[in-house]
This record gives C-alpha cells, structure tokens and sequence, in this order.
C-alpha cells in the first residue's frame, strides 16, 4: 500500500522551490498603495510585521514610505534573501527574518507587540486559520491594525481552476473578520482589503 502525504502551503518545504525557481508575485500597485495610506495613516516609527512577506514590496514600502518600524518574515529563506538584496544603503532597512509565522516561535520577533500586521496574499494558504488568528491578536499591540489582502471568491471571469483557487470562500472571509471591534474593507478588482482592529 502506498500512502502519500500533502505537503502544507504554509510551510517552507512548499513556498521555497517556487521562491528559489524565481517564481514572483502581484507587486503593489499605486491604488493598493492609496488604500493602504487611507487605512493605515503614518507609521510613526511604531513596528509593524508584515506576514509572508515575498520579496518585500510591502515592507518596504510600510518602512520608507508610511515610517513603520518594519520586520518582514518569510518561511522561504530564498525569499529573505531576496527581499533583503533589494535594500538600498538610504537609511535604516527594515529587518528581515526567515520565520513561519502559523508554527514557529514568536519569541524571535524584534518586538513583543506590534501597531501594525499585515497579510497580504498569505491568508489563502494558511491551513490552520483559526490558530493563525490567535497568534495574531496575541501579537496585535492594543488599538492596532491587522492589515490583510485576499481574492474573494467569485470575482474572476475565468474557468482555469488554478486561478479560481486563489481565493477564499465566503465563510473564510467570515472566519476572518468575526471577533474583531471594528472592520473596514475596500475592493481592488479581485482583491479585498481588510483593516481589522481589536
């Protein structure tokens, strides 16, 4: 008898041939940007953790551009790599961890709380959501932010089954937003845009 097993698309041994075969991602564009200014505001140096962070894109533009405090955590270390390589020498970088945020120790963050987490295309492929959920409002500072982008279901014009399984279902999305005191959303075409608050 031969047994398989699948292997989690949270987990490193899924994200890191994809990251390290050069595989890329939707890059932020200037209404994503817009509607993360109106959500989001100025950092104002307070820390910010960006969830699957990729090659950075929002990190970045968390640090520079809206003045958080920054960690990018990835589970791929080609991804880190990545991110980290596209720094420039103007000003502090943001810190950049290899860390699977849904199994590994949180401890090793920078911070032991922050103003501001965000989930951008991650939430899609965490398995375990609830237990996700927890380790975020345990890390979630008081009055912060918990920024997440996803697809919603049924916004494709397409029958390709790869791109359809991209998207949560709609009890996923309820599953995201229950328990939170304050919840805003704005589309962008497939995308919907979340900021939570405790």
């Amino acid at each position: 008898m031969t047994t398989t097993s699948a292997v989690s698309t949270t987990a490193a041994t899924y994200w890191e041939p994809l990251w390290a075969e050069g595989r890329r991602y939707r890059q932020l564009c200037e209404a994503e940007k817009q509607l993360i200014a109106e959500h989001l505001g100025p950092g104002d140096a307070r820390p910010a953790l960006d969830i699957g962070s990729g090659d950075g894109s929002l990190t970045r533009h968390l640090h520079h551009e809206l003045g958080y405090r920054t960690t990018g955590i990835d589970c791929s270390p080609s991804a880190v790599a990545l991110a980290a390589a596209q720094d420039s020498d103007a000003g502090p970088a943001p810190a950049w961890q290899g860390l699977d945020f849904a199994t590994g120790d949180l401890t090793t963050l920078p911070d032991p709380a922050y103003a501001l987490i965000t989930c951008r295309l991650v939430y899609r492929w965490i398995d375990d959501k609830p237990g996700f959920l927890d380790r975020v409002r345990r890390l979630l500072a008081p009055g912060g932010t918990f920024w997440v982008v996803t697809e919603i279901a049924g916004r494709r014009a397409t029958t390709d089954p790869t791109l359809l399984g991209l998207s949560i279902p709609s009890a996923d999305a309820e599953l995201l937003t229950a328990s939170w005191s304050a919840v805003r959303t704005a589309d962008l075409d497939v995308l919907r845009c979340y900021a939570l608050r405790p």
